[in-house]
């Protein structure tokens, strides 16, 4: 059973609602380890005295602010805590807005919050009072010694905890000299444009997120197992030849490669498992 790695309250106004924090993430990535190659034996992470050169235990590892070149103020726990105490254990709500008026690259990472004992009144007030309204509420909350901005919002029957990027977090495009032509200078004529709006129609349909999975993930695992069931547990495999890049739509009849993929619905048919073998046989012998 998942454990609440953080507790608190919910506070608007005079309002005070006790909650647990639980993570709505979790990791599917594949665990990997270094190895040398030579051996494959895995290869060690070591924390270190950088004076002494000898290993250092968590238990004797703590966090310091270097406020002169090699002169320290050491932190604990408690000093975390007592910077800002109300800070540290309330999820202050300052605001209310529409859902749609935060923009997407400020979402960061989401999270359940549960009702304590004694706070399940107000846990129902607040979630019922947001669905009714349409409205999110926007906070601030300092977790694992960090203040976050956070958006409060209803998730069926549980209110859901995102925090946000500051605004100062998000770099400006203007730095980065990236090329956004227009229009008029790309040369984009209407009945491309008719086209591709077409297209985009055909392929809509309702946002169904279980229908998504890391395929990818898949693939690298029977590629794994692949490599078990052949006994090739530590044999590296070569680079095969690159495949040569598609060219792009440009290059090519834009007004075509619309019309064929609206006769497809947008969608490609993935080539075969036995074809893919032959292509890859194919590619060995070039």
């Amino acid at each position: 059973m998942a454990r609440a790695f953080w507790k608190g309250a919910i506070s608007f106004g005079l309002v005070y609602i006790p909650v647990e924090m639980y993570s709505a993430a979790q990791g599917n990535t594949i665990d990997l380890d270094y190895l040398d190659k030579r051996d494959f034996s895995p290869i060690g992470y070591q924390r270190y005295n950088k004076r002494t050169g000898k290993p250092v235990e968590w238990k004797n590892i703590v966090r310091g602010y270097q406020y002169q070149k090699g002169r320290y103020v050491a932190l604990s726990e408690e000093d975390f805590r007592q910077a800002n105490v109300k800070a540290s254990q309330t999820i202050e709500i300052t605001s209310f807005t529409e859902a749609s008026s935060i923009a997407a690259e400020y979402y960061e990472t989401p999270y359940y919050l549960g009702a304590q004992k004694g706070g399940q009144k107000v846990y129902a007030l607040l979630r019922e009072a947001l669905k009714s309204t349409g409205k999110v509420g926007i906070a601030t909350v300092v977790v694992r010694t960090r203040q976050h901005l956070a958006v409060l919002s209803p998730q069926d029957n549980l209110l859901m905890l995102n925090m946000l990027r500051f605004a100062d977090e998000l770099r400006s495009p203007a730095g980065l000299e990236l090329e956004a032509p227009s229009a008029k200078t790309a040369g984009l004529k209407p009945g491309e444009l008719s086209m591709a709006e077409k297209l985009i129609g055909e392929m809509s349909a309702p946002w169904k997120p279980a229908q998504y999975h890391d395929t990818y993930r898949e693939d690298l695992m029977a590629r794994i197992k692949e490599k078990i069931r052949n006994r090739e547990a530590h044999t590296l495999t070569a680079p095969e030849r690159a495949e040569k890049p598609q060219k792009s739509a440009e290059v090519i009849d834009l007004m075509e490669v619309l019309k064929q993929s609206l006769g497809q619905g947008g969608r490609r048919k993935p080539p075969s498992r036995a074809h893919a073998k032959l292509g890859r046989r194919k590619s060995a012998r070039a």
